[in-house]
Order: structure tokens, then sequence, then C-alpha cells
């Protein structure tokens, strides 16, 4: 099996913040995640991650949060487009 895209997209506000995500379902985890998924979630402002998700490997599952790198549970890609849109909000929120 070969990965195959599960989604993407990018939004480019008139203000130049942007948002893009994209998902692919991989024929092996990519260690140490133990799911089949490789994916990636940027939100960034001003040219400065701000918000990000991703399954770096050696990493495994990780968000990046206004600097910080924090562990994060992967359940499902549903649950994933979920807290990225939160963890936006609340980012958009702060500022």
């Amino acid at each position: 099996m070969r990965a195959h895209l599960i989604t993407r997209f990018k939004s480019v506000d008139d203000d130049g913040e942007v948002m893009e995500m994209v998902v692919w379902k991989v024929p092996r985890s990519v260690p140490p995640s133990e799911h089949g998924y490789k994916y990636r979630a940027v939100y960034v402002k001003d040219g400065v991650r701000i918000v990000g998700f991703d399954n770096e490997r050696g990493k495994g599952d990780h968000v990046h949060l206004e600097g910080r790198e924090l562990p994060y549970l992967f359940t499902s890609v549903e649950a994933l487009v979920e807290d990225f849109i939160a963890a936006v909000q609340a980012a958009r929120s702060r500022t």
C-alpha cells in the first residue's frame, strides 16, 4: 500500500495569517507513533508559527503552542482537525 492523502487545506487571510493542514494514511506508522497517519498542521501569524501539530519521525505526536513543544495524544483524524481548529481559535482570542 502506498501513502494515501486524507485531507489537505490551506487558508491565507487578507492580513497574511496562514492555516494549513495535510494528513496522509501511511502503510507503516511513523515511529514512535503507533497509528497509521502522517500529519502536519500549522497556524502562522506575521511569519511566526503560533500553533503546530505534527508527528515527526523520532519525536512522535506533538504540538507546538506559542514556542513550547508538548506531547499530543492522537486519537483520530477528526479529533486532530478539531483540536487544531480549537488551538487556532484560542490563539486568535489571545491577540
